[in-house]
């Protein structure tokens, strides 16, 4: 059964002989139920965060495919402009082999590039991940502060609420009683 802040402030009970005291009980239930209350509240507030950090999360991920994506298309095209290099470099050394070794220049500094491209875009992505584990893990130490400090709250509480009470007129007694003890020293 889910019990409401509402339930908590509505809710009666029979009297009974050695029963409850009902102005104990329902000022108890009252503040349960506010406590619930901002519980509920709390965990409405974590949910749209959580909900927000999926957001960001998911056009996160988004980025990343398109990043792996642009990565395949890049050693695609690195890979078919090698090829064709190669085919052409062959086909130039047929022809002159001074001009062959220009081209080959030519198709190697854009290689270098590319790779340089390709390695440019992998360290994108590492920051990038390194970025979302660190949101993940600043998330998961935020919810774990925070289940901290409710749990010590909870146990405060718990503490104030089970502290003896003491009496006054016993404890100034026990004070004059100790004063009167001890001896006072006069002058000869």
């Amino acid at each position: 059964m889910k019990v409401t802040p509402l339930d908590l402030r509505q809710a009666q009970f029979r009297n009974r002989l050695r029963g409850f005291d009902p102005d104990e009980v329902t000022p108890f239930l009252t503040d349960a139920a506010y406590e619930l209350e901002q519980a509920l509240k709390d965990i409405d507030r974590l949910r749209q965060e959580a909900a927000r950090n999926e957001t960001i999360l998911d056009e996160f991920r988004e980025r990343e495919n398109a990043l792996r994506n642009t990565l395949l298309t890049a050693q695609r095209l690195a890979d078919q402009i090698k090829e064709n290099a190669e085919v052409e470099a062959k086909t130039i050394l047929r022809e002159a082999e001074s001009r062959a070794d220009l081209l080959l220049q030519k198709a190697q500094g854009r290689l270098t590039e590319l790779d340089r491209d390709i390695n440019e875009m992998r360290l994108r992505r590492r920051d990038v991940e390194g970025s979302l584990e660190a949101s993940v893990a600043s998330l998961s130490y935020a919810l774990d502060f925070m289940r901290t400090q409710d749990h010590q709250a909870e146990r405060d509480e718990k503490l104030l609420l089970h502290r003896p009470k003491m009496d006054t007129s016993a404890s100034v007694t026990t004070a004059a009683n100790a004063t009167a003890a001890v001896p006072v020293a006069r002058p000869a």
